[in-house]
């Protein structure tokens, strides 16, 4: 479900007070964790960490108005998703994280493309959340999304 709330901090406390705790640590950790360059903001009605124009001036293809989405965060009705474009585009990160994930939980990774869904906040990994939104910097990032846009 998108929210309208145009700051985090509202998106945050609009949350159901059962998910506003684990969705502000898990917040935090990536906002630490991510390497310098990337931003969090509101983007597609959920938080965003993007590649700002200030770095990335094209923007996103579809639409270049807004910077390049690299990884988002979402409270859905059923679950905490993660998304993260580095999976899709690196199958050697994707490799590790699953990898890392079985180690690291005794659940099973439910996992789209680029979107990791945690039922219950409990279940959510978070060192190795933190880990793999250090995995990718924002030249490494750049580099890989200009390489798709050329297939």
């Amino acid at each position: 479900m998108q929210s309208q709330a145009p700051t985090i901090e509202q998106y945050l406390s609009e949350l159901p007070p059962e998910r506003q705790a684990p969705m502000r640590e898990l917040h935090a950790l990536l906002v630490k964790k991510l390497p310098k360059g990337f931003e969090a903001c509101m983007n597609y009605g959920m938080i965003g960490y993007v590649v700002p124009h200030r770095l990335y001036p094209a923007g996103y293809h579809c639409d270049p108005k807004l910077p390049l989405p690299f990884m988002a965060l979402a409270s859905q009705k059923q679950s905490i998703n993660l998304y993260h474009m580095g999976l899709y585009a690196d199958p050697a990160i994707l490799a590790w994280f699953q990898t890392e994930h079985a180690k690291a939980s005794s659940k099973k990774l439910d996992m789209g493309k680029s979107c990791i869904r945690y039922k219950k906040p409990e279940d959510m990994p978070l060192k190795l959340l933190g880990e793999l939104a250090g995995k990718m910097s924002v030249k490494d990032w750049v580099a890989r999304y200009e390489a798709g846009l050329k297939r």
